[in-house]
């Protein structure tokens, strides 16, 4: 998932792992990728120095392999996107791709550890910080200034450098900004209450402001840096970790530590990390994407199979679809807070390892304020309506947050109310609740490219896509290849597709674009 609608800008969350106090890095400005029109994408890496790349983002290497001294605490991308470095805690620097080492601080004793890192922009260098403010440069790097000297009230957690490498920004847990070089102050949370520390910060556009992240998912933008969103008010099973912004600064996203990645603005979705992770995320950087394709699906590309409902519940008078299939769709629940599918026991079991999980959406309304809907009532329902599926799911035996989930948004009219504002309101309330409360790595939705924005209007949420569409010649690739056209028509739809729904003549068929 997964921009939101409406959100505050703080909020309880779980308790910030040590091992996972990182510095966020300066985004990746692609220069000379830019003329090749990369698609901003991302990567993130593990505290062992695994790598999970997405978007189509370059595999470089890793030290996922490697045993380490001290464990990695951040990343940072070199400016055309073309490679890499990662940082450990007793700064020991590993370069992958087009990056160049200049040297480390893996062989000094530290007073403090190192936190974080930045390159400079074009190239050329890069600064190391440590908990204390200490600063190590490199290359060109220019040694601007440091509060490795100064008592602090909390400790440095990260850095990003100014668009001309003249200067770079320090931050602490309190938020405190520290500004060195041509780096200007434009604000601080230092003087602020906060629930949650700040693990790190980025750059806005052009360097005119800054954005500061909270392990609870609160972001406080200042200067030009403008705000997209942020999990505040939803509650998060694990903390906030990283974050990247998009070349433009129109787009960001977030991880958390076990690598759930949530994007606001024009960041787009492409996948989180497998679970379960060997160790935990710890950073997170923009890269240039080479494809924009979506990681993560339970199916490879050509897959075959069906998905089924309680309609197909052998004991109620139906039958199973039989024979192989790769993709496995399950019906939770038949309507929103109702009619849990009385054979999905049963079901489950016949999906086998292709399993995703879908609950069908009916619109309702609630007074019972929910996390991040600020009282909307159309969104409180659909926050209900996630959570009591997942429920259903779970107890079912198949609480897994590994197993992607799909929200069928259908029946303009029937199911749905006659403000297509609130309705999306309701949707974005059931995504809220599975991906970001329950922690589902991967959560859709299932529509007609026909019907859905007559449900929820211009509502466009940048989320996977399972798209039921039937052409003359029933056919999976065709109707893949079909999107394309309903958005020339001028269709605002998720997506694009990762299913689709192609023939229904005795089972739903489906097939992985």
């Amino acid at each position: 998932m997964i921009r939101r609608l409406v959100l505050a800008l703080l909020v309880t969350a779980l308790p910030l792992l040590a091992l996972v106090t990182v510095a966020v890095t300066a985004p990746a400005q692609p220069a000379a990728a830019a003329a090749n029109s990369p698609t901003p994408a991302y990567w993130l890496v593990a505290s062992d120095g695994g790598i999970f790349s997405f978007g189509g983002a370059p595999y470089y290497g890793s030290t996922g392999g490697t045993v380490l001294n001290k464990p990695v605490v951040g990343m940072a991308a070199t400016s055309d996107g073309g490679g890499y470095y990662l940082v450990a805690s007793d700064g020991g620097v590993f370069s992958y791709g087009d990056a160049v080492f200049y040297g480390s601080t893996g062989s000094i004793h530290l007073n403090k550890p190192v936190v974080g890192m930045a390159v400079v922009p074009g190239g050329g260098g890069y600064w190391l910080v440590a908990s204390d403010g200490g600063i190590f440069s490199y290359g060109t790097a220019t040694f601007y200034g440091s509060t490795g000297s100064i008592h602090l009230n909390q400790p440095v957690v990260g850095m990003a450098a100014t668009p001309s490498g003249q200067g770079y920004w320090l931050v602490a847990a309190d938020g405190g900004i520290f500004s060195y070089g041509d780096a200007s102050f434009q604000g601080s949370t230092g003087s602020l209450v906060l629930n949650k520390p700040i693990v790190g910060m980025i750059t806005g556009p052009a360097g005119a402001g800054y954005f500061l992240i909270a392990s609870d998912g609160g972001i406080f933008s200042f200067g030009t840096a403008p705000f997209y969103g942020s999990l505040g008010g939803l509650p998060l099973k694990h903390p906030i970790v990283a974050a990247a912004a998009t070349p433009t600064g129109n787009g960001y996203w977030f991880t958390d530590s076990v690598g759930l990645v949530s994007n606001f603005g024009s960041a787009a979705y492409y996948g989180s990390a497998p679970a379960p992770l060997f160790r935990p995320i710890v950073g997170m950087a923009e890269a240039p994407g080479a494809t924009g394709a979506f990681i993560g699906s339970t199916y490879p590309s050509g897959a075959y199979g069906y998905d089924i409902s309680k309609y197909q519940c052998p004991s109620l008078g139906g039958s199973l679809p039989g024979g192989d299939h790769q993709i496995g769709i399950v019906q939770v629940d038949g309507s929103s807070l109702g009619n849990t599918n009385q054979c999905l026991s049963t079901e489950l079991a016949w999906a086998g390892n292709g399993l995703n999980l879908y609950t069908y959406l009916t619109y309702s309304t609630s007074t019972t304020n929910e996390p991040s809907c600020n009282g909307d009532t159309s969104c409180n329902a659909g926050y209900q309506a996630g959570v009591f599926a997942y429920n259903d799911a779970f107890n079912a035996g198949a609480g897994s947050t590994a197993t992607p989930w799909w929200l069928d948004v259908e029946t303009a009219g029937a199911n749905w109310s006659g403000n297509l504002g609130e309705n999306a309101e309701f949707v974005q309330g059931a995504l809220n609740a599975l991906h970001e409360s329950e922690g589902i790595a991967d959560v859709g939705i299932y529509a007609s490219p026909g019907v859905w924005n007559n449900i929820v209007g211009n509502y466009q949420p940048n989320v996977p896509y399972w798209m039921a569409d039937y052409l003359a010649s029933p056919s999976g690739p065709g109707s893949c290849a079909d999107y394309a056209n309903w958005v020339a028509k001028g269709a605002q739809l998720p997506g694009p597709p990762q299913l689709v729904q192609y023939n229904s003549a005795q089972y739903d068929e489906d097939y992985a674009c």
